[in-house]
């Protein structure tokens, strides 16, 4: 089916106008992405319940009580944790100093000729400043969100509206998704809906099977600085697990910090030599275990076009667009490949300069 012109220039504007609206529209929808997002990770479970004789109903419900179960569950021990590791971090700081002071600088100066001025007071009295600015930051922000109804409201529709809608979404979502197919123009439906499996493919891979190695890679590298007896084991453990959807990000960005807060609670090169242990043991399972059975070998999102589209949809529309970055990086990557494909195929492309047609 071959559009014409004006065909292609509505097209084109249909998808402008649409993209002006999800601009407008981003504050009111950004609930709805996410359900859409949750509802979209859930819906093959439930359909794996309803192959096994559950009903539809049956089955969603499982799904989204174990959802909803998970995410309580890792609010009561994340938040709890974070905070016991501030206030950890907090106490080492005057160590930390010392150390600095004592140790480094010294070291510096007697092998390689570095001087450093460094200040303790001056140093504590800078930090205090700041943390005193931020504080006032934090008690204005506070009030402020206390003195408007509005912005409380919204983030009270936002928590309540999120389970409503992931629940209705997964119980429809394959009456939507057939609707949505019947919409099509036959003569274009079995064109559209092997496009859209190919972005269902590229999709399930990244945030079904990537998200799964992150949290795993997070597990064992928390596991393993805990075995070392590093106190910041599971922040650490958890900033080097989700930065994993970069190779080898996770584990430069975990060596430094834990080899940082090593250096800082030990002060010896046995508890670094543990901490790229960890992180050598983590990245060989990610390449001969997790990897190979959770992702497959499907192309999938290069990391950098994950990184451009996350930066560019978080800088046109905010938390909005960082929510929907992959789904649209997936269909453009999509796209173009068979775009590649019908370019190989027309006569732009052609026999290559000085080839006989019939050889």
């Amino acid at each position: 089916m071959t559009l014409s012109d004006s065909q292609k220039w509505l097209a084109l504007a249909l998808v402008a106008g649409g993209g002006w609206l999800l601009y407008l529209l981003a504050p009111v929808l950004t609930p709805f992405v996410v359900s859409a997002l949750l509802a979209y990770l859930g819906d093959p479970l439930v359909d794996r319940l309803q192959r096994r004789g559950l009903s539809r109903t049956s089955s969603v419900v499982i799904v989204f009580v174990t959802m909803f179960l998970a995410g309580v569950l890792a609010l009561l021990v994340v938040i709890p944790a974070v905070e016991n590791q501030i206030s950890v971090l907090l106490g080492k700081l005057p160590l930390a100093v010392a150390w600095v002071q004592e140790r480094l600088l010294p070291v510096l100066a007697s092998r390689f000729g570095i001087e450093i001025a460094f200040d303790p007071a001056a140093l504590k009295e800078h930090l205090t400043a700041h943390w005193q600015e931020l504080s006032n930051v934090a008690r204005g922000v506070v009030l402020q969100l206390g003195r408007s109804g509005q912005a409380l409201l919204g983030w009270i529709s936002f928590i309540l509206l999120v389970p409503v809608v992931t629940f209705y979404l997964l119980r429809d979502w394959d009456h939507l998704v057939a609707n949505v197919r019947e919409l099509l123009p036959r003569a274009i439906e079995p064109r559209v809906s092997t496009i859209a499996a190919e972005i269902d493919a590229v999709l399930a891979q990244f945030l079904r099977g990537q998200l799964t190695v992150m949290a795993a890679l997070a597990l064992i590298y928390t596991v393993g600085l805990w075995l070392a007896g590093l106190e910041l084991a599971f922040s650490i453990g958890v900033i080097a697990g989700l930065v994993s959807f970069v190779p080898y990000l996770g584990v430069i960005v975990g060596v430094l910090l834990a080899g940082v807060a090593a250096l800082l609670q030990f002060q010896d090169a046995w508890h670094l030599l543990a901490v790229i242990a960890v992180f050598g043991v983590g990245q060989m399972l990610e390449g001969m275990v997790l990897s190979p059975l959770l992702v497959g070998d499907r192309i999938g999102l290069h990391p950098v076009a994950v990184i451009f589209a996350v930066m560019a949809g978080g800088q046109l529309f905010g938390f909005f667009g960082v929510l929907l970055a992959l789904p649209v990086a997936a269909a453009i990557v999509v796209l173009l490949r068979h775009s590649h494909d019908e370019y190989l195929r027309s006569g732009l492309y052609g026999p290559a300069p000085g080839v006989d047609e019939e050889a």
